[in-house]
């Protein structure tokens, strides 16, 4: 279907958990729930306006997604489980985006949610080889075209710090510049109560805590995490019809790609992680909203990157094309990352410190992202988004990437008919959950369930 031939596509709801060490104390439904109910409540509908659903997560068993969605009603929509390593979460948005931009309906739902390990990614498979084996296998025989010749650790902060070796060995950063980034995204977390960590380690702590690989020390690794987060997709004539206009963001462009033979035909472990499948779904997700090769970015002020670990937030800024491939140690430098500078990137605090509960991580990513474009985020607001002639403002950039793998990229922007005023997401949940993390209450859900079928209740839900 050509391009013109798609519907205009609008995030109109979103919500989400805090994200919490996983010790075990919230179920995977009660956490979807949660969101769920949020982002309902935000969009001013009822789950029976949801025409399919798209759930996302790593470690559950089949149809999770069914049970997280059971307790705001039994509808018989549509509901697809979603893993896709660490991009599931946005994922699973990018397949509901799809269904409403195709014309298929006119409101979708995206969830995603994990109830984790503590400790380093596992396996709930040992009986057989996982399917990242090849690519550790692949970073693990290109250290030895790297200065520090060896390395050690777990696999996927090994595979990230030899990437961001390989960056340092061609264009001369340096291991303080990936403790910078840390302590940037620390500094940032500090204003996000729906974080994991608000501690603001400082680029001194980041170096002196325990070293995790040659590279990264614990400070500069996402951790393990539980969470959920949600967001609900609709058509134009679905905003207009409900009202939506003072809060609907839209999906500009998005895409999803995955790896191609660079992964293993280069010696690059900058490319087993994902650098050029970043790239080249950045290019064309900026393609496709309209820009020629290279623009667009300069329109870009917000973003939220897969920073897993500090030596990928260094190696994605070229890769998303925020600065040159020789840029980024010097991007850091400038500040160009952080308040005052020429983006603002993670202002949630990353996944470094917020935390990274997998199937949730990317909706996590575009609830921030939706918050800064409604200029709601307060504390964490990027500032200058609407200083700018064009009513629309800047746009949202959104990466996340999963190693395996998968990348998705998504530009977000205020439509032009955005305006402010009258009943919102605030006046719904009674507070403004851009910057305020507080639990649902079985009123809450009471609002926003099946008025058609909701006999259904979680009897173990811990609201």
């Amino acid at each position: 279907m050509p391009q013109n031939k798609f519907q205009r596509t609008f995030i109109v709801g979103c919500g989400c958990t805090a994200f919490i060490k996983p010790r075990g104390q919230r179920t995977t439904e009660d956490m979807g729930l949660e969101a769920g109910t949020k982002a309902l409540l935000d969009a001013g509908i009822t789950y029976d306006a949801v025409q399919t659903a798209f759930v996302g997560y790593c470690y559950g068993d089949s149809t999770s997604g069914q049970r997280a969605l059971y307790g705001l009603g039994m509808t018989g929509i549509p509901i697809t489980n979603v893993n896709n390593n660490c991009s599931t979460g946005s994922t699973a948005l990018f397949h509901a985006n799809n269904a409403v931009k195709s014309g298929l309906v006119d409101c979708a739902l995206a969830l995603g949610f994990e109830r984790m390990a503590a400790g380093s990614l596992g396996t709930n498979f040992p009986d057989r080889p996982p399917p990242t084996l090849l690519f550790n296998k692949r970073s693990i025989d290109l250290e030895k075209t790297l200065t520090s010749g060896t390395n050690f650790g777990p696999g996927a902060p090994r595979m990230f710090g030899n990437a961001g070796q390989e960056y340092m060995d061609k264009f001369g950063a340096e291991v303080k510049h990936l403790a910078m980034i840390a302590a940037k995204n620390h500094a940032h977390s500090v204003k996000n109560p729906y974080s994991q960590f608000r501690n603001g380690w400082t680029v001194e702590q980041v170096l002196q805590a325990p070293k995790i690989t040659a590279q990264l020390t614990k400070f500069m690794c996402s951790p393990t995490s539980d969470g959920a987060a949600c967001c609900i997709v609709a058509s134009e004539d679905f905003v207009h019809a409900h009202g939506l206009e003072n809060q609907a963001i839209e999906v500009v462009a998005q895409g999803l790609e995955t790896d191609d033979p660079a992964a293993y035909d280069t010696e690059s472990a900058m490319e087993v992680i994902g650098y050029g499948m970043s790239k080249r779904c950045a290019d064309k997700v900026f393609k496709d909203a309209g820009f020629a090769d290279g623009e667009g970015r300069d329109l870009v002020g917000v973003v939220e990157l897969h920073d897993c670990f500090s030596a990928n937030e260094l190696i994605t800024y070229p890769a998303l094309g925020l600065c040159a491939a020789d840029e980024a140690h010097k991007m850091v430098e400038r500040g160009d990352n952080t308040y005052g500078g020429k983006y603002v990137v993670n202002p949630s605090g990353g996944l470094e410190a917020k935390g990274h509960p997998l199937g949730a991580t990317g909706l996590g990513m575009h609830f921030y992202i939706t918050m800064q474009l409604r200029n709601l985020a307060g504390p964490m607001q990027a500032p200058g988004l609407f200083d700018i002639p064009d009513k629309r403002g800047k746009f949202g950039l959104v990466h996340n990437v999963g190693v395996g793998g998968a990348v998705v990229v998504s530009l977000l922007r205020r439509p032009e008919f955005y305006k402010t005023g009258g009943i919102d997401g605030q006046a719904r949940l009674g507070y403004n959950h851009a910057h305020e993390c507080r639990p649902v209450t079985l009123a809450d859900v009471d609002k926003v369930k099946s008025k058609k079928s909701s006999k259904y209740v979680l009897q173990h839900a811990k609201l």
